[in-house]
């Protein structure tokens, strides 16, 4: 059960990434424009592939950290999960990063996370025919009551149909990863996948559109604000390395369900660094009543994640 600590920790890093995010897409100085910030957000994920150099030093191998060696030329199956797996990350991005920019993410963030969790558990049955105990579904259930009802829900038609965009695309793409690290090994498909992401998020180029709104964007950005955003970009590579290594290792569904422990981190990194997290983050209300109220749904949250091992 190694995997469930990968999944824990990458939910850390994440509401880390959430807060930043939430940061980005709201600044009119930086990156407003959800559509180029996941553009860049797609692209950054090539980065990743230093780390397939990494894994040349001796011992690199004993610690997880993928191997060039393990890198066979790609089928037509895995080109074809490789670009659907980028596809749907693109997607969910473009959704959350729209939800983001109109509301809190600590409205956005568990509404998100309880559809994509959701999804993931029906999906992973449909799919992969896996088999549940019945406290492991309470658990799921839990997870995902406990991480909406920390939403304060404050939605418009709008916001609500993102979120559960949002939401649905990243159970469908955690799916299709899924799916991938089955049809090969993990270092294979994890390689592929990046390239695919990449390979992706440049073909956007070609269409004149997305190119003069991508462009513009760019020149607009100073080079304080681009690092900024590429900090946060490694800091999201390297909870999504960790959850990938879960969900190969382990549960798809319990991978997703664990997205509800990213809004506990949330509060309380919002508690302990509150007072120097920019209020254009949206996390600023540390009111008794509303402290009381989220740590209430925290322990239904918390509830939830033990009875997946009862």
């Amino acid at each position: 059960m190694h995997w469930i600590f990968l999944a824990v920790g990458g939910q850390f890093v994440n509401a880390v990434v959430a807060i930043l995010d939430k940061y980005i897409v709201t600044d009119e100085k930086i990156l407003p424009r959800p559509f180029v910030y996941a553009f860049y957000s797609c692209l950054f994920t090539g980065g990743w592939m230093f780390i397939f150099l990494i894994g040349l030093v001796p011992g690199m191998a004993l610690i997880g950290v993928p191997q060039l060696g393990n890198v066979q030329s790609p089928s037509i199956q895995v080109v074809g999960m490789a670009f659907l797996a980028g596809y749907t990350f693109f997607m969910a991005l473009v959704s959350m990063y729209t939800a983001l920019k109109r509301g809190d993410a600590s409205d956005v963030m568990p509404v998100i996370g309880a559809v994509s969790a959701v999804s993931a558990f029906l999906m992973s049955m449909l799919f992969f025919s896996t088999q549940h105990s019945v406290n492991f579904v309470w658990g799921i259930l839990l997870l995902s009551v406990g991480t909406l009802l920390v939403s304060q829900m404050r939605f418009d038609k709008s916001i609500i149909m993102h979120t559960f965009h949002s939401g649905l695309f990243f159970a469908l793409h955690f799916i299709t990863l899924k799916a991938l690290f089955e049809e090969t090994s993990f270092d294979d498909g994890f390689f592929w996948s990046r390239v695919g992401f990449v390979l992706f998020a440049l073909s956007l180029l070609l269409v004149p559109s997305y190119w003069n709104k991508i462009t513009e964007q760019t020149k607009q950005t100073t080079a304080k604000s681009g690092l900024l955003v590429l900090g946060t970009k490694v800091l999201a590579g390297v909870a999504a390395f960790m959850l990938l290594k879960a969900t190969d290792f382990g549960d798809v569904a319990v991978v997703q369900a664990t997205d509800g422990l990213k809004f506990v981190f949330i509060i309380f990194l919002s508690l302990l660094f509150g007072r120097f997290i920019p209020t254009s983050a949206g996390e600023n209300d540390f009111s008794l009543q509303t402290v009381l109220r989220k740590t209430a749904y925290v322990v239904i949250i918390c509830i939830g994640f033990v009875m997946l091992f009862i």
